[in-house]
C-alpha cells in the first residue's frame, strides 16, 4: 500500500518536471536575443530576481532547514543553473545598455550577499528545527512574491507595444499547473505552510497577468 509520504514523493518528482518546464519556457526568448545579438527590449528583471529566489529555495529545502523538502532543493537547483544561464546570455548582448551590465551584476553581489547572510544566520543564530523553518520560510515567501511582481514589468511593456510577444502565454500557463501541483505537494505527509502559501497565490498573480 502506498502510504502519504510515497505519494507526495511522486507529487513532488512530477513538480520537478513541470518545473523545469517553467525554468525552460523563457528558452525560446532567449534564442532569439542569440540570434539577433540584442537584448532589445526584453527586461533582466524577472531572471535576476528569479536567481535570488531558487538560491533561497535551494537553501529551504536542505536538511538543514527542513527535513522532508530535499525536492524543493533539486529543482531550485537545477532552475538556479538555468537562470544564471539566461542572465549569462544577457549580460552578453545588451552591450548597447551599459547601465544594465552594472546594475546585473550590482544585483547579483547583493543577493550572494545576503543569502550568505540568511545561510549564517540560520546555522549560527538560530536553535529548533520549527525556528529556522519559519525564518528561512517567511524569508523566501517575501522574494518569491517579489519574483511574481517582476512580470508586472512585462504587462507595462504590452500595453506600451501593444503585443504580447514579451509576455510569454506558456509562461503563464506552466507557472498555473506548476502552482496547483506544489500546492498538493505542500498539503500531504506534512504540511509544508511556506510552500503553500507562495503557490496558493501563484494562481492569482498570473490570472491577473
Amino acid at each position: 500500500m502506498v502510504d502519504a509520504k510515497q505519494v507526495r514523493f511522486i507529487i513532488g518528482v512530477i513538480g520537478n518536471v513541470i518545473s523545469f518546464g517553467l525554468f525552460a519556457a523563457p528558452a525560446k526568448t532567449f534564442w532569439r536575443i542569440f540570434k539577433k545579438k540584442s537584448v532589445e527590449e526584453f527586461s533582466y528583471v524577472p531572471y535576476v530576481a528569479t536567481v535570488m529566489n531558487c538560491m533561497l529555495w535551494v537553501f529551504y529545502g536542505l536538511p538543514v532547514v527542513h527535513k522532508d523538502s530535499i525536492l524543493v532543493s533539486t529543482i531550485n537547483g537545477v532552475g538556479l543553473v538555468i537562470e544564471l544561464f539566461y542572465v549569462g546570455v544577457y549580460l552578453m548582448y545588451c552591450g548597447h545598455k551599459k547601465n544594465h551590465r552594472r546594475n546585473i551584476l550590482g544585483f547579483l553581489a547583493l543577493e550572494v550577499i545576503l543569502v550568505v547572510a540568511i545561510i549564517l544566520i540560520t546555522l549560527f543564530a538560530l536553535k529548533g528545527d520549527f525556528v529556522k523553518q519559519t525564518f528561512v520560510g517567511v524569508i523566501c515567501d517575501v522574494f518569491n512574491i517579489a519574483m511574481y511582481g517582476a512580470p508586472s514589468l512585462a504587462i507595462i511593456k504590452v500595453v506600451k507595444t501593444k503585443s504580447v510577444e514579451y509576455m510569454p502565454f506558456l509562461l503563464s500557463l506552466v507557472c498555473f499547473v506548476n502552482a496547483g501541483i506544489w500546492t498538493t505537494y505542500s498539503l500531504i505527509f506534512k504540511i509544508d505552510y511556506y510552500v503553500l502559501v507562495i503557490m496558493g497565490l501563484e494562481p492569482f498573480w498570473h490570472f491577473l497577468s
